[in-house]
């Protein structure tokens, strides 16, 4: 079931994505060759203590980490761990902060010393797709019109678009309905009305959208091998248009 949130809501959700935001910018600095994704997690969720806020992904559906920590070709959920980061990675670091109970969700991706620039554009080519589907997050569009802007955008570019994980709605719990993939045809789905707060998050990989996931049933990951980028932000849909609640700049 959709909730609609009071302009309260949303303000309290635009606190929580503040804090997130910040943290996310704080790691633009820390990730470097030679550090470890354990050293990430442990960062962000020290950040995340000391705003006084919690890490709303330790527990989720039994998950341990305050992060998720996506390396190369890793799409999403990746544990952190022992592996340290070299140049030439890129890193998808996911996370939720929990504020007095409002609930942000937000990835980014971050290069690794210096990347190729194959991986630049796979970079460049996800974030524009992230904005592109954030564009048509007006109160009267469909799901759709979402999925629709990411897909025809990176597919045009020669991208293959993950269609196993899904953007979601987000408030008071992690996952909410309305729940919608990164590819759609325009004009379809459930319509988007005032009032709702929903990520989008596309994951865009080299080559194809097809996945396979580990032996722990969380980390999915490129089935050729192929790099895979992520963004996601917490939007808000008004109707003056989308409000991105985890903006940060």
């Amino acid at each position: 079931m959709v909730t609609l949130k009071s302009p309260r809501e949303i303000e309290q959700m635009q606190e929580s994505g503040a804090i997130l935001a910040g943290i996310h910018k704080q790691l633009r600095a820390f990730i470097k060759p030679g550090i470890t994704t354990n050293q990430i997690d442990q960062f962000v969720q020290e950040k995340i203590e000391a705003a006084g806020a919690v890490a709303a992904q330790i527990g989720f559906e039994g998950y341990k980490y305050a992060t998720c920590t996506s390396v190369n070709d890793e799409i999403c959920h990746g544990f952190p761990s022992d592996y340290r980061l070299k140049a030439g990675d890129i890193v998808n670091v996911d996370f939720c902060v929990d504020y007095h109970g409002a609930i942000s969700d937000s990835c980014w991706t971050y290069a690794v010393g210096e990347i190729s620039d194959k991986h630049k554009e796979l970079m460049e080519v996800t974030y524009e797709a992230l904005m592109l589907g954030i564009q048509q997050a007006q109160v009267g569009n469909r799901v759709g019109d979402i999925g629709h802007a990411i897909q025809s955008y990176a597919e045009g570019k020669g991208y293959g678009v993950i269609r196993d994980f899904l953007a979601h709605g987000i408030g008071p719990s992690i996952h909410e309905d309305p729940i919608f993939p990164h590819v759609g045809i325009a004009g379809k789905g459930a319509r988007l009305k005032e009032g709702m707060t929903i990520t989008i998050e596309p994951m865009i990989a080299t080559g194809t959208w097809e996945m396979q996931m580990d032996l722990n049933n969380w980390t999915a990951r490129t089935i050729d091998g192929g790099y895979c980028a992520q963004y996601e932000h917490s939007i808000a849909i008004t109707k003056d248009g989308p409000v991105i609640m985890t903006l940060q700049d």
